[in-house]
């Protein structure tokens, strides 16, 4: 299995996870074209699209998709409150603590804490990849998970970074207060990781980086010295092996 970030920031954000048969799609929130070239115009593989929330960064080419004819999968919530205009398609529900096969993949979503109607996070699990654990978008994770073997998490500001740049001017405070109730902190990231179970885990992509307020080399430096583990930025363009063992 091998994952391609299609974007991972405000600008828009979607992973590809595939192998020679099948695709999911982690995110609607970028061009239906863009993810037609990740599959080498073989869109026939994807299985499914999931949607972790309404925001237009996550969610914005629902439609897209739909017409393509991909099956998209998300909550009630996000399906409301994202105003999908295209129902030829309809999008099939996501509920926190329900597994739903899409293809070989199986997907368990759970909730998480972010300002959006009903976002959530998932726990992927494919022969290949063994347990993915997927949280963007959420100032901390309300749960703890073992068997872990690749990890996708949000690792947005740091909150150093972040007052410095209110001091200078450079943002507004009321973003710092939206930050702090909506995205994950490197520190809570770091936190989150290390309070579960690390032993299987091969390989942590740090997603959802901010642009002014993070810094990508000392947060890959950092996480990797804390968990020991792989670590990935998750720049757009990035492919890597994403599979259950190293080998």
């Amino acid at each position: 299995m091998e994952l391609t970030v299609l974007g991972s920031s405000s600008a828009g954000n979607s992973y590809v996870l595939q192998n020679d048969t099948e695709a999911l799609v982690i995110e609607c929130g970028v061009s239906i074209k863009e993810v037609k070239k990740a599959v080498d115009f073989n869109i026939s593989k994807i299985v499914g699209a999931i949607v972790s929330h309404e925001h237009g960064d996550h969610a914005g080419y629902i439609d897209e998709f739909l017409k393509a004819r991909i099956q998209v999968y998300a909550s009630y919530g996000t399906v409301k409150a994202a105003k999908v205009s295209y129902n030829n398609l309809p999008i099939l529900y996501l509920e926190s603590g329900c597994k739903t096969r899409i293809g070989n993949f199986t997907v368990l979503p759970f909730d998480v804490k972010h300002d959006a109607a009903e976002p959530l996070g998932f726990l992927i699990k494919h022969n290949e990849t063994g347990n993915i654990l997927f949280v963007t978008d959420s100032y901390y994770i309300p749960y703890a998970f073992t068997g872990m073997n690749n990890i996708l998490i949000e690792c947005n500001y740091r909150t150093d970074i972040l007052e410095r740049n209110i001091a200078a001017g450079k943002i507004p405070t009321k973003m710092r207060d939206r930050l702090l109730e909506s995205h994950m902190s490197f520190e809570t990231c770091k936190e989150a990781l290390l309070a579960n179970d690390l032993s299987k885990v091969n390989n942590i992509v740090l997603i959802h980086l901010s642009d002014g307020n993070s810094n990508a080399a000392e947060f890959k430096r950092d996480i990797h010295r804390a968990t020991g583990k792989n670590v990935h930025v998750a720049d757009k363009g990035l492919k890597i092996p994403f599979n259950k063992t190293p080998f």
